[in-house]
């Protein structure tokens, strides 16, 4: 007992443990890799079974879905000259061409108080802790810890994650801390006088240095002022598919660390910005 509690104070306070935990998870990465094969196997027999009017269905979708993200292609490029036009005009230094990298998920925290997830790219790809990772829609975390071949994700629902937001609206900034369940985000710093109200958007507000600006985060659900207390009660739920999404973007600013590997960082297309920011993203 006396030797656990040493090593937890040792890793908790003084990061003395941190190689030890990398090498010890590089040598269960196998393990990690066998759990997950006979799920990968059954994907892969129920998309060798399918039907060929199954495939001629999905066939038509995508197309369909194809002709559409053309049209809003056309849309995105004429706002991101308009912006890059307004910017110009402000004198303000525009960044352009954030670099993100694909991973893929292989791991879920079987913890029911953490909120964290596992993803198949570690330090031998240039992750980083600390990092900004997001999925299709929105932010989804940030990495707390690598290893040579995977890294840990801490969500934004985690009760120990806090964001610096701003409302898209005006501008209002705040703190969105996590709550514990998986679709719910809190507010607990807003004064009950403050301009907020449900459906307001968040958005990284790019303070503490770890998210860049104009990422979405959230959509405010619940707006509550009780007569008497300081603090208005604002809930807000995730716009990232947390507990649904597969693949996540791991995001570097435009000046990449030395160890990031230029072959396997993919440019941000305008086709692939998310929804609600009014910069270049991926």
């Amino acid at each position: 007992m006396i030797l656990s509690i040493l090593l937890m104070v040792m890793d908790h306070r003084f990061h003395q443990t941190e190689t030890l935990r990398s090498t010890l998870s590089l040598l269960t990465y196998p393990i990690q890799f066998l759990a997950e094969t006979p799920s990968n196997i059954g994907r892969w027999v129920a998309e060798t079974l399918q039907t060929r009017a199954d495939l001629q269905a999905s066939n038509q979708r995508l197309y369909k879905e194809n002709l559409k993200l053309k049209a809003e292609l056309q849309l995105v490029a004429a706002l991101q000259a308009e912006n890059e036009r307004l910017r110009d005009l402000l004198g303000s230094a525009y960044k352009i061409g954030n670099r993100v990298l694909v991973a893929e998920l292989s791991a879920m925290d079987l913890d029911p108080f953490r909120q964290q997830i596992i993803i198949d790219k570690g330090s031998n790809s240039g992750v980083f802790e600390g990092q900004a990772v997001l999925d299709a829609h929105a932010v989804m975390g940030q990495v707390i810890h690598v290893s040579p071949l995977s890294a840990t994700v801490l969500l934004i629902t985690d009760v120990e994650h806090s964001l610096p937001v701003q409302v898209l609206r005006n501008g209002l900034r705040t703190i969105a801390v996590g709550s514990g369940g998986i679709n719910e985000l809190e507010m607990p710093y807003l004064p009950n006088n403050a301009d907020i109200r449900p459906d307001d958007l968040l958005v990284t507000s790019g303070l503490g240095g770890k998210f860049p600006p104009g990422y979405p985060v959230a959509k405010v659900t619940e707006v509550k002022r009780e007569p008497g207390k300081p603090f208005a009660t604002v809930l807000a739920r995730p716009l990232a598919q947390l507990d649904r999404t597969r693949e996540a973007l791991l995001v570097w600013e435009v000046n990449l660390p030395p160890e990031f590997p230029e072959d396997e960082a993919t440019s941000a297309e305008p086709a692939a910005a998310l929804p609600g920011t009014a910069v270049a993203t991926p």
